[in-house]
Parts: structure tokens; sequence; C-alpha cells
């Protein structure tokens, strides 16, 4: 849960130039979230900021920004490991035949995350001319649909003002992402000496480069994507033994799935809501699901 409560922590800080959401919300709407992708696959993108929207005058839409930018410091943040397993920590990196391709792929995903994360400062620099521009685009459309749309697309713009946070805020920023996927790199580490594998702490990195790839197949609770590319890694790459692979696989799916669905069925119960909810805003996305009137709440 660790990993989840850094996770909170970060979104907070993410979320910061929009306004101020307490601790405790960050987290129930973090673990809701990602009970609710592992249930509906990509829901929590959509369930996270509307949970928020709920506690605090921040638009769905400007919300969903936010967890666009994490996505990237996460894609960032696991090259940046990648980079350390293949160039800079000690020992020659395992992988044989299988590196100069993951090198190349590596680079690829650089780029492109680079390319994103200018479009989306762009975005933020002329959101108010993309709105309009969207509208002109749109002014054949029914007002039911341009409309909507071009106001979701300004909130969006306005969801990335953390673009322009001062130097130290981004600083803990990347700290906090450095300390998020390090502690899922001793988890993973830690599940590999239960098993008895004679693998370095530096072969989770490259453990981690493959399971981004695995976890982004949208199945049901990871299930499929996450052992497939953990066996790979595993087995294929680091030379471990098939049977050992495929049981140390199973067993960190269920030791990253099962604690957090349990926490997060906790944490929906909490905020009153129904998966058949849940699987309703994930299906209205970003522009079509509204926040609920605070009033309401408690």
């Amino acid at each position: 849960m660790l990993v989840y409560l850094v996770r909170a922590w970060r979104w907070g800080y993410l979320l910061a130039p929009l306004g101020r959401v307490s601790f405790p919300d960050l987290f129930s709407a973090t673990m809701v979230g990602f009970a609710s992708g592992l249930l509906v696959p990509r829901a929590g993108e959509i369930v996270r900021p509307w949970l928020v929207s709920r506690r605090a005058p921040i638009a769905v839409s400007a919300g969903f920004a936010t967890i666009i930018l994490e996505r990237l410091l996460d894609l960032g943040t696991v090259l940046v490991l990648l980079g350390l397993y293949l160039f800079i920590l000690p020992g020659a990196p395992a992988g044989g035949g299988v590196l100069n391709p993951l090198k190349v792929a590596a680079a690829v995903a650089g780029v492109a995350a680079l390319a994103m994360l200018a479009v989306l400062l762009a975005l933020h620099a002329h959101g108010d001319r993309a709105g309009g521009l969207l509208e002109h685009v749109l002014r054949r459309a029914p007002r039911w649909l341009g409309g909507p749309l071009a106001r979701a697309l300004r909130a969006f713009a306005e969801g990335l003002a953390v673009l322009r946070a001062p130097a130290w805020h981004w600083l803990a920023i990347v700290a906090q992402s450095l300390l998020l996927w390090l502690l899922i790199a001793v988890g993973f580490h830690m599940n590999h000496l239960a098993f008895s594998l004679a693998l370095p702490f530096r072969a989770t990195f490259l453990l981690i480069t493959f399971l981004t790839v695995g976890v982004a197949i949208p199945t049901p609770g990871m299930v499929g994507g996450f052992h497939a590319f953990y066996l790979i890694a595993l087995a294929d790459v680091l030379g471990v033994d098939r049977e050992s692979a495929r049981a140390a696989g199973t067993v960190a799916h269920a030791l990253s799935s099962l604690p957090v669905l349990a926490l997060g069925l906790f944490f929906l119960r909490r905020e009153g809501l129904s998966l058949a909810r849940v699987a309703e805003v994930a299906g209205e996305g970003p522009v079509g699901v509204s926040a609920p009137s605070q009033e309401v709440l408690p």
C-alpha cells in the first residue's frame, strides 16, 4: 500500500495549482480508481478525477489532464530506470539479443513522450485558442456536442497548470516518481528472494519495463498481459527457469492486485458508490461525465 500512498501524494502535487484536495480524499480516489481499473480496463483514468471533483471545485477534464501527466511521469521514470540498467549500473546487463531492439523501443518511447509533453505545453499555453478552433470546426455540429467538447478542452488545458509550477515543485514531483518506482522495484525483488531467484536488484528495472508493456494491454485485472510479460522478462531474457518464473509472476500479480482490489472496494463503499456507477462513469468519459453537486456530500 505504500506505493499507493506515494501515488496519492504525488497526485496532490499535480493537482495543487487547480485546488487543494485533502490527502485522505486523494488516497480514497486513488484506491477506488486503481481497483476500478482492475475490473473495468482504463476506468481509473476517468473515475479518479471524477471522485476528486466531488470534493473540490476541479473540473473532471482538468483532473483528467493531471492523469495524462502522471502517465508521462511514469513512462519517463521507467525509461530512466531502464537506462540505469543498460548503461550505468555495474555488471553486464542480461538480455542477449533482445537488448538492441529494447534500446530502440525505449528511444522511440522517449521521443514520443517528449513530443506529447510539447503538445501539452502548447495546449496549456493556447487553451482558449484551441477551444475556439474546436468550436469553429464543430460549428455545424449540434450545440450539445460542440459546446461541451470545447469547454472540456479548455478545462483540460487549465488542468495542465502544473507545467508552469516552479522548479522546486517539479523537483518534488520527480523525487516522488523515483521513490514510487523504486518501491515497486523493491516489491518485485522481495518476491524474487522469496522464490530464491538469483537475480540482482537491478534486474527489476528490466522487468518493470516489460511489465509496463504487459499491463498496457486492456484486460480485466491485468490478467494475461502481466503474466506473459513477466514470464518473458524472467525466463526468456534473464534466464530463470520457466516454472519458477511462472510461479513468481503469479504471486507478484496476486500481491499487486488483490490488496488494491480489497481496499478499493472498501473505499468505494465508503464513497457510497457501486461498481455499476463506476462503470457508467468510465463509459461517459472525461467530456460526458459531470461532477455531482458538492452540497449532497458528507
